[in-house]
């Protein structure tokens, strides 16, 4: 289910913050989108998915709530609130400062990112595809988070396609290269590539942020990861996760 997770706490000893990346495995979705497939639009049964969710939010976080989007590949970023009835907003970034509110970004290629300040109490995820670092969309989201109090911020990269798989063509190289540099590479035989992980990463660094890199395995090449570019339209979706941990649960 977890393909990584851990927990940060700040200095004084807090709550601190959940953070975790899922895998494709601990769900009842059946092939091709087996098994925890996270997808909100896709072919596979909308009953299925719902008990995925059901699952990860139990094994995550007991009771919490979960705020997501409707991923539009932009640099909108929303600020989520406790509310049961919630309806999922078009963005690509999303912030909070309530306990035991899960953020979820989704993607299966492009990079998902979960970031905190445990000690401001200040969480934020976003979804970075190659319109989504054109755009800054991780920028605008740490901006957010600063706006609400955030000063020292860490940044998890998670699973994304890996700058030796993702071939593009020359003039879309050329054109994302021109907005972030970073993201210039080369497929492992050869051809134009973009690595939207490096060009994430080099953003966020030019924001101040501590970026951490453990769980940024290619998706492409990894069983265990949902990937587009290798499945195309069966391919399911992992999702990126960050909670405030409740005080009262903050020795767990």
């Amino acid at each position: 289910m977890f393909h990584f997770r851990t927990r940060l706490s700040p200095p004084d000893g807090g709550p601190g913050v959940d953070v975790a990346f899922t895998d494709r495995w601990g769900g009842v979705s059946a092939p091709p989108f087996d098994e925890l497939n996270l997808a909100i639009a896709s072919a596979d049964d909308p009953s299925a998915v719902a008990e995925n969710h059901r699952r990860l939010l139990a094994a995550l976080a007991p009771g919490a709530q979960l705020a997501d989007l409707v991923q539009v590949h932009g640099c909108e970023v929303d600020v989520a609130e406790p509310d049961p009835d919630r309806a999922r907003p078009e963005a690509d970034g999303i912030v909070a400062t309530s306990p035991d509110l899960v953020l979820m970004v989704r993607a299966a290629d492009c990079v998902p990112v979960v970031l905190a300040d445990p000690a401001a109490g200040v969480v934020g995820a976003a979804h970075a595809g190659r319109a989504g670092v054109e755009r800054q969309v991780v920028v605008a989201t740490v901006e957010r988070m600063r706006a609400l109090g955030a000063v020292d911020v860490t940044a998890w990269i998670g699973p994304h396609v890996c700058g030796g798989c993702y071939e593009v063509p020359q003039d879309m190289q050329d054109d994302v290269v021109a907005t972030e540099p970073a993201t210039r590479a080369t497929t492992s035989w050869g051809t134009p590539s973009l690595d939207l992980g490096a060009g994430v990463a080099a953003q966020l660094e030019r924001c101040g942020v501590t970026v951490l890199r453990e769980a940024a395995t290619c998706t492409r090449t990894s069983a265990d990861l949902y990937s587009h570019r290798r499945d195309g339209a069966g391919a399911g979706r992992l999702a990126g996760l960050v909670r405030l941990v409740p005080a009262e649960q903050g020795a767990a």
